[in-house]
């Protein structure tokens, strides 16, 4: 008989839905970053919940403040990948009873200092005691229905971008957990990114209201199995025409002898969202996110044919379906 850790948090989930019948006329369908509600005159209340747990979620040096605050991060970037302005968020936690109190009102801190951050309010939660300390979230915003970029909808010829360039968080893991070294200024870069993301909500937003983005999603769990999920609910495939990565994965994988190309498809919890865009309105979405100051990277274009392919150096490549999964451990 399988077990979760045989199967996957995909494989866990495809299992449940056998099981669960789907709302009628749901806003959002199975399989996104979120879920909905109908709320009428076209408006849609959106909603989702992720979870840490600290002993296998919680990376070494990432104290209960930051812990708390990316809860709030994590759970704001799927909002922000279908458009949605967070409004609130309920904070729960499982706490062992020897946690100091002291701790709890760090996290406390943190959740306060990641809504904020985002025009948004904690409204209340839940605490429960649990033998390791898990910090909960649920992120609430209402949107208008029309708006919302789900992850199906992409079409072959649909360019292919991101928010910004990968690669800082593969490298922090690797120096987190298998002790690679790198000069001080650099280190802190690269580790600020793990301890202190971003969710690309003023983005998601901009992506939204400018009409132009006909698929969406987070990376969180890595950008190649986005490039995977994203395929799975549009049939299409991608080819990868150019992979940013940060100037300092790229210094990182210089010194270490790693191929950065792998640092930045299959790292994880960057945040960023990938996306495609209708190609006669390219120049209106990097218009968009100019305005809020962010740029465009264009990745490559959707395909017909469902392979996910990286070209580089002129040769084309597979793409392996390889990122974060939570039961089997790996990335």
């Amino acid at each position: 008989m399988p077990t979760v850790g045989d199967i996957g948090e995909r494989g866990i989930i495809e299992r449940m839905l056998k099981h669960i019948t789907p709302m009628p006329d749901m806003p959002i369908p199975f399989w996104d970053d979120v879920m909905a509600l109908s709320l009428g005159d076209g408006k849609a209340a959106v909603f989702n919940t992720d979870m840490l747990v600290w002993s296998t979620d919680i990376p070494p040096g990432m104290n209960h403040y930051q812990a708390a605050r990316k809860a709030v991060v994590m759970n704001y970037s799927d909002l922000a990948a279908k458009g949605v302005q967070p409004q609130v968020f309920l904070s729960n936690l499982g706490l062992p009873r020897y946690t100091s109190i002291d701790h709890v009102e760090e996290m406390a801190k943190g959740f306060e200092a990641g809504v904020r951050e985002y025009n948004s309010f904690v409204i209340g939660g839940d605490t429960n005691e649990a033998p390791d300390i898990i910090i909960s979230g649920v992120a609430f915003g209402v949107a208008q229905k029309s708006t919302l970029i789900k992850r199906m909808g992409a079409k072959p010829g649909d360019i292919l971008c991101t928010t910004a360039p990968f690669g800082d968080t593969a490298s922090a893991f690797k120096i987190l957990l298998e002790n690679h070294k790198v000069p001080l200024k650099i280190r802190d870069k690269i580790l600020e990114s793990v301890y202190l993301p971003k969710a690309r909500v003023k983005e998601g937003i901009a992506l939204a209201k400018s009409g132009t983005t006909t698929s969406s999603m987070d990376s969180s769990d890595g950008l190649a199995i986005s490039l995977y999920d994203l395929s799975r609910s549009s049939s299409v495939g991608f080819k990868v025409e150019n992979l940013p990565i940060t100037q300092e994965a790229r210094t990182f994988a210089e010194i270490h002898g790693i191929n950065p190309d792998n640092l930045a498809l299959y790292g994880g919890e960057e945040y960023e969202l990938v996306f495609t865009i209708d190609p006669a309105r390219i120049d209106d979405a990097n218009s968009a996110l100019r305005k809020v100051g962010c740029i465009l990277q264009v990745l490559g274009k959707a395909t017909k044919k469902k392979d996910i392919i990286l070209i580089s150096g002129g040769i084309e490549k597979p793409i392996q379906r390889d990122g974060w999964d939570h039961f089997t451990g790996t990335s």
